[in-house]
C-alpha cells in the first residue's frame, strides 16, 4: 500500500522545512534540528530536504534567517507604534527576550557560536545591523547602537540561563526582562506604569 503525499511547491517546501525545524528547536533544543528529524517531521524524505537545502549546515543558516527576519519585523513594529505613542516601549524588550527565548533565537545562536557555525549567524547579525540602522534614522538624539547590544545580549543571556539564575538567586523568573524593561525605560525618559494590583 501506498501512501499519497501532498506535492508542496519548492518555496512551500522549504517553507514547511523552516517552521518543522522551528518546531523542533523549541521544543527539544539546537541538537535535535537535523536533516532526519525535520523530514521526519514534516512527512518527508532526508533526500528531500538534502534537495532544498544541500547540507546541515545550509538548513542551520536558512533557520537563523527565517527566524530573525519574523523576529526582526516584531520588533520593528513595536519600535514603530512605541515611536507613535500607540504602544508601550516596554513591548520592545518583550518582543526582544521572547525572540532569544520563545523563538528559539538564543539557543540557535549558543548552537552556531558552540559548534563553529559562526557563517550561519551572519544572517542574524545582518538582519539586527539593518534594523538598528534602519530605526536610527533621524534619531540621532538616542543611542540605538547601544541600547540594541546591551538589550539583545540581556536577552540572549537569559534565554540561556535566565531560570537557574533567578532560581539561584531567589528572583522571579521575569526579572531579568523586568530589569532590562525598567533600563530602556530609563533610557528614553519614560517614567514606568505601576504595577496593577
Amino acid at each position: 500500500m501506498s501512501i499519497t503525499r501532498l506535492r508542496l511547491s519548492p518555496e512551500e517546501s522549504r517553507s514547511a522545512a523552516l517552521e518543522a525545524a522551528r518546531g523542533l528547536l523549541i521544543e527539544d533544543g539546537p541538537q535535535a534540528v537535523t536533516l532526519k528529524a525535520v523530514a521526519a517531521r514534516m512527512g518527508r524524505t532526508h533526500a528531500n530536504l538534502l534537495h532544498h537545502f544541500g547540507s546541515a549546515a545550509d538548513l542551520q543558516s536558512a533557520l537563523a534567517r527565517h527566524i530573525s527576519e519574523r523576529v526582526i519585523s516584531g520588533i520593528a513594529g513595536a519600535v514603530q507604534r512605541a515611536r507613535e505613542g500607540t504602544a508601550d516601549p516596554g513591548e520592545i524588550v518583550d518582543r526582544t527576550f521572547d525572540a532569544f527565548d520563545r523563538e528559539g533565537g538564543g539557543a540557535l545562536c549558543a548552537w552556531m557560536i558552540l559548534s563553529g557555525n559562526h557563517e550561519a549567524l551572519k544572517p542574524i547579525l545582518d538582519a539586527i545591523h539593518a534594523l538598528v540602522d534602519q530605526l536610527g534614522e533621524g534619531h540621532g538624539d538616542h543611542p540605538v547602537h547601544e541600547t540594541t547590544l546591551w538589550l539583545v545580549l540581556a536577552a540572549l543571556g537569559d534565554s540561556l540561563l535566565g531560570a537557574p539564575m533567578a532560581d539561584a538567586l531567589s528572583l522571579p523568573r521575569d526579572k531579568a526582562r523586568a530589569l532590562a524593561r525598567a533600563q530602556l525605560l530609563a533610557s528614553l525618559g519614560v517614567a514606568p506604569t505601576p504595577p496593577t494590583s
